[in-house]
């Protein structure tokens, strides 16, 4: 029962037992002096003025209810504090005032009051003003039904709205906390010395511990065994720095763990809230994004390499043809039998191995000639087997294992024999005894998982070529330089170190993948990835048969800008009956073509020269001569009349350096034949 009524209460009995005595001496004087009745009565009535202001004044409202829930009584202060005039209340079921949401709990408290004399009992419940408004108030009552003078339940309310404000702003600010608290992206603790107080659910989701195990638990529990002592320490000196350690789940897996700790005051004394990072994604993208710069710098490299392997081989090539040339010429005009002949054969073999560099060079710096067929490897492959079983000897074993279908792709045949080869002179000299060569063939879809850990892959449908041997192998060193031109593991003079560069700039011309996999005593797999192409073109039927280059007598107009060269050509040309006319410089040879009065058959023309390239030199001279034909040459293919070395259909190519033979029957090949039977 509230205080404040039962002082009330007190003060209301002394009131009435004072009144009571004077009655008592009322009766007694016998009302004989009629200024002590006087007096008497008007006392009693200055106490019942104060009782009606003390009830007016009270901050409680106090109510009797009878057995039937009708307000018998109302204290005048209901008008103060719901609004309602006492003669309102009087008569009505007190039940009406009570908000509806919560009449069923009071009923509750109200049928146990009715059937105890004396019980009592009290809840919080919302009372409904005369404005519509609701009050919050502790509604508590007394059944004093035995005493004669209140015959009913005696109930009191006491306004505690304020206070419910404030809990409901207290409960809503703990739950925004805990929302937030909850919503961190991480482990939020907060812990004394160690022994964790509170934490969040991002704690037991990263730890796997539930908040009740967390609570109460030694955090350092959660850190392994050998990174413990930082954490431990960190604590100790008040760390307030980010740092990484290890941290360990309740299942025993570890895992690399962020942790960033602040000292707060409470109850009097300093704890620290930590948060807990679980950094797997960042420090797998660290490793990432390693590899990747790793993996752009290998191809700067590559790429910067291949530029100077490209233009070396551009520049050896020009020397080349002039060495291989007039070798040729020297040796026709001498006498087999004559000590020169051997001297100028060995020249002429020297040339062509150094040429033979330079291609796989060219291959490598991705500037190699090609003509593009759509094919079937598998075709390709077995037309190779015999060649390949005499290159890699009887104490090798090679097996083939073609895939029953293949999807086509478009290649130069030759690239994929230059591949095939080199790699099989590879798989035996790792042998360098008795072993076993596999050469493979598959249909593989990579999709983005495949690629994200084989860096460089793009998805997509692949021809998959492999050749797999159970040689030495290699290391993961080793593995970092294969593909890098004149890197060789074998020893002085047994290899150029340019088989892999050369497949790996093939496979790159072709838009391919190429993956190694290799350890030491393992044996090695190589697999080359050739993208799928949609369908197969119309392949010639016939081959053209091999015969005696013929010689002619048309006039081929030769521009070449490096005179050793222009002189060279114009010889052997000259030597098949041709006549030939020389320039230069494109604007040289604009000039003959402008000022001549003879047909100009062929032009046969470097691609790269001053003033104005090849592509261009055509275009200009057959407005002069639309039916002249024309043979582009070069030490490397150049992007004016290739677009990363392979050819368009129709532009005719001549790669330097090039025998005798080689150009006779390329001139020959060009003049005789007819566009027509082409359309």
């Amino acid at each position: 029962m509230d205080r404040s009524y039962l002082e009330f209460q007190k003060k209301i009995e002394q009131l009435e037992q004072e009144n009571s005595k004077l009655r008592q001496k009322l009766e007694l004087l016998g009302a004989a002096d009629g200024q002590v009745s006087v007096s008497m009565e008007a006392a009693a009535r200055k106490n019942e003025r104060l009782q009606q202001k003390m009830l007016a004044n009270i901050g409680d409202v106090i109510l009797i209810l009878n057995s039937r829930q009708d307000v018998t009584y109302c204290s005048p202060n209901i008008y103060n504090e719901l609004g309602w005039e006492a003669e309102e209340i009087l008569g009505r079921n007190g039940f009406q005032l009570l908000h509806p949401d919560d009449s069923h709990a009071v009923v509750f408290i109200m049928t146990d009051l009715m059937g105890e004399e004396g019980s009592e009992d009290h809840l919080e419940c919302r009372m409904m003003c005369r404005d519509g408004s609701v009050k919050w108030v502790d509604f508590s009552a007394r059944n004093l039904s035995h005493d004669s003078d209140i015959a009913g339940i005696l109930i009191t309310l006491h306004d505690i709205t304020i206070q419910k404000i404030g809990e409901n702003a207290l409960r809503e600010s703990e739950a925004r906390f805990k929302a937030l608290h909850n919503a961190s992206f991480g482990g939020i603790t907060i812990h004394d010395k160690g022994v964790i107080l509170e934490c969040n659910q991002g704690l037991s989701d990263i730890t796997g511990y539930s908040y009740e195990e967390l609570v109460g638990m030694n955090g350092l529990m959660l850190i392994n065994d050998e990174t413990r002592c930082i954490v431990d320490k960190n604590i100790e000196r008040g760390y307030e720095k980010p740092y990484e350690v290890v941290g360990q789940r309740k299942n025993g897996e570890q895992y690399p763990l962020r942790l960033e700790a602040r000292a707060i005051p409470y109850n009097g004394k300093l704890i620290r809230v930590v948060e807990f990072r679980d950094i797997t994604e960042n420090v797998e993208e660290q490793k990432e994004r390693i590899s990747l710069e790793a993996q752009l710098r290998q191809a700067q490299k590559m790429e910067a390499v291949g530029r100077l392997a490209g233009g070396v081989a551009h520049d050896f090539n020009n020397m080349l043809s002039v060495i291989i040339g007039h070798s040729e010429i020297a040796l026709e005009q001498t006498d087999v039998d004559s000590p020169v002949y051997s001297y100028l054969e060995e020249i002429k073999k020297a040339g062509e191995r150094s040429a033979d560099l330079t291609s796989h060079l060219l291959a490598f710096a991705r500037k190699q000639t090609v003509a593009l067929k759509v094919m079937n490897i598998n075709e390709v492959v077995e037309g190779m087997l015999k060649m390949l079983r005499r290159l890699i000897g009887e104490d090798v074993e090679l097996h083939w294992h073609p895939a029953a279908e293949l999807w086509p792709v478009k290649i130069d045949p030759s690239q994929v024999d230059q591949m095939l080869a080199n790699l099989c002179v590879n798989a035996r000299d790792a042998i360098g005894g008795v072993g076993k060569i596999i050469i493979e063939t598959c249909q593989r879809e990579l999709d983005d998982a495949y690629c994200r850990e084989h860096l460089g892959f793009m998805p997509g449908e692949y021809c998959c070529l492999s050749v797999c041997d159970n040689g030495c192998g290699m290391d993961a060193d080793t593995l970092n330089y294969v593909f890098e031109p004149f890197f060789t593991t074998k020893a002085a003079g047994k290899g150029t170190g340019l088989g892999l560069a050369t497949v790996y700039g093939a496979v790159k011309q072709n838009k391919g993948f190429i993956d190694i996999e290799s350890e030491p005593g393992a044996g090695t797999t190589i697999c080359i990835y050739l993208p799928r192409h949609a369908a197969f073109e119309k392949q010639e039927t016939e081959k053209k048969l091999c015969r005696l280059v013929d010689k002619g007598n048309e006039t081929i107009l030769l521009v070449e800008d490096e005179p050793a060269i222009l002189n060279l050509t114009r010889t052997m040309l000259e030597q098949f009956g041709y006549r030939v006319l020389t320039a230069r410089s494109p604007n040289e040879a604009l000039y003959f073509a402008r000022v001549g009065k003879e047909r100009i058959d062929l032009l046969l023309t470097d691609v790269i020269m001053p003033e104005m390239n090849g592509r261009e030199l055509e275009r200009q001279m057959k407005e002069i001569y639309p039916e002249m034909k024309c043979i582009f040459m070069s030490g490397y293919t150049a992007n004016v009349i290739a677009h990363h070395g392979v050819l368009k259909k129709g532009v005719n190519f001549i790669p330097k350096p090039f025998s005798r033979m080689v150009l006779a029957g390329k001139v020959r090949e060009v003049l005789d034949d007819d566009p027509a039977l082409q359309n």
